[in-house]
Parts: structure tokens; C-alpha cells; sequence
């Protein structure tokens, strides 16, 4: 199986369970590998039989903008059960980093594995 990637995919949501983290947005850093086979894309050299990593980008990007959360495994397994509905992959793994949640530490997060 060959693998598609995103990676540092940032994103701003509102993501947290105090109450002042539910007043402000955070940003999220979100990677992604999908599980594909490229053959054909390769073959043809054509967008149409590949995985538009783009479109990927911009669908996940809407959803979490446009949506709220208190835990990082949510926005996971939403993400992840999206991409896999939307989009021709068999698994995926992702990984959700909420960037500066605590004091000095870069990020806290999750990673998730899902296949269809």
C-alpha cells in the first residue's frame, strides 16, 4: 500500500475544556497519511485517478474550522471518519497536535489509526 501525506496542516478552531478556551480560537496542527494505491495515478498522470491531496486539505480545513470541540480525540475521529467516507483511501493515520497547550511543550495530542 502506498501512502499520500499532509503534514503541519494548521488549522484554527475553538478546542479546549475550560471556559476560556471556549471563547478563543487554537491552533491545531493536523498529519495525515493516507493509505492509497498510486499505480493508476501514475500510470495516467492524471489528477482524476488520484487522491487530490488539495481537496483533502481544504475539506478538513472547512470541517474544523467551522466546528467546535473539547477534546483533540474528537476532532481525530471526526477528521478521521470524514476523509475516509469522502475520500478513496483504505486507512489512514492521523495525528491532531494542539500547539502550546501547556507550558513549555510544543504540543499534546493524538494519533489515530482507521481503515475502511
Amino acid at each position: 500500500m502506498d501512502i499520500v501525506f499532509l503534514r503541519g496542516l494548521r488549522v484554527d478552531t475553538v478546542i479546549g475544556v475550560y471556559g476560556w478556551e471556549r471563547q478563543i480560537r487554537q491552533t491545531l496542527s493536523l498529519d495525515l497519511e493516507l493509505g492509497v494505491d498510486v499505480a493508476a495515478a501514475a500510470a495516467s498522470d492524471s489528477i482524476a485517478d488520484a487522491v487530490d491531496y488539495y481537496a483533502v486539505a481544504k475539506r478538513v480545513t472547512s470541517f474544523v474550522e467551522t466546528s467546535e470541540f473539547h477534546l483533540v480525540e474528537t476532532v481525530a475521529e471526526r477528521v478521521a471518519s470524514l476523509v475516509l467516507a469522502e475520500f478513496p483511501v483504505s486507512w489512514l493515520r492521523l495525528t491532531v497536535s494542539k500547539l502550546g497547550a501547556i507550558r513549555d511543550c510544543q504540543a499534546v495530542g493524538v494519533s489515530i489509526e482507521r481503515k475502511r
